[in-house]
């Protein structure tokens, strides 16, 4: 779901980008004396944006002023929203610790993901271990990756990470479980020439 999230967000930064890249060049272009398109909303380059007639079209009206300033009261919150969302971290810095003596301790993120890829590096046929913490920081996940020997069970290095490096890292995180998403691929060794 996040990396549809992301191709979304992309290709909506993109569009946006475009838009006001067009409209302001348009604009810079004209300013600068270019002839203005037929299809422009105003006549040459001393033109203003909005004269005096469009300016005060709607000023009677009760309800306009509301609703102008509600449609960028609306926008500025979404733009927000959206540079929020963009920022957030994605991994848990610290993750709290249950003590059990009701007091708690804080641990980073990075040296609880380091314990879970030495443990899981250590295991028979693994090559290659890589982890990521996600979630927050009172209710961890974890991404794990391995790289399997060609000759390795690929059911057999599951069952060695959760009942070894998995466990132990929930156990030290002290929660009641650690949600994880294990990828496992094979090494793929290249032909070699037989003489």
């Amino acid at each position: 779901m996040r990396s549809v999230l992301g191709v979304v967000n992309r290709v909506l930064l993109g569009v946006v980008g475009l838009v006001l890249l067009a409209l302001g060049g348009s604009v810079l272009a004209i300013g600068l004396g270019a002839p203005a398109p037929s299809w422009w909303l105003h006549d040459g380059r001393h033109d203003v944006l909005l004269d005096q007639a469009e300016r005060t079209r709607w000023r009677s009206e009760g309800w306009w002023w509301p609703v102008v300033i509600a449609v960028l009261a609306v926008l500025v919150l979404l733009a927000l929203w959206w540079l929020v969302a963009a920022l957030r971290r994605r991994r848990p810095a610290e993750v709290f610790l249950d003590t059990g003596d009701g007091e708690g301790a804080m641990v980073r993120g990075r040296a609880l993901e380091d314990a879970l890829v030495e443990e899981a590096g250590l295991l028979e046929g693994v090559q290659k271990a890589r982890a990521r913490l996600t979630g927050r920081r009172d209710a961890p996940a974890a991404r794990v990756r391995l790289l399997l020997e060609p000759d390795v069970d690929p059911g057999t290095a599951l069952d060695a990470l959760t009942a070894g490096a998995l466990t132990h890292a929930r156990e030290s995180a002290g929660v009641a479980a650690l949600p994880s998403e294990v990828r496992l691929r094979a090494v793929k060794h290249g032909a070699e020439r037989v003489s």
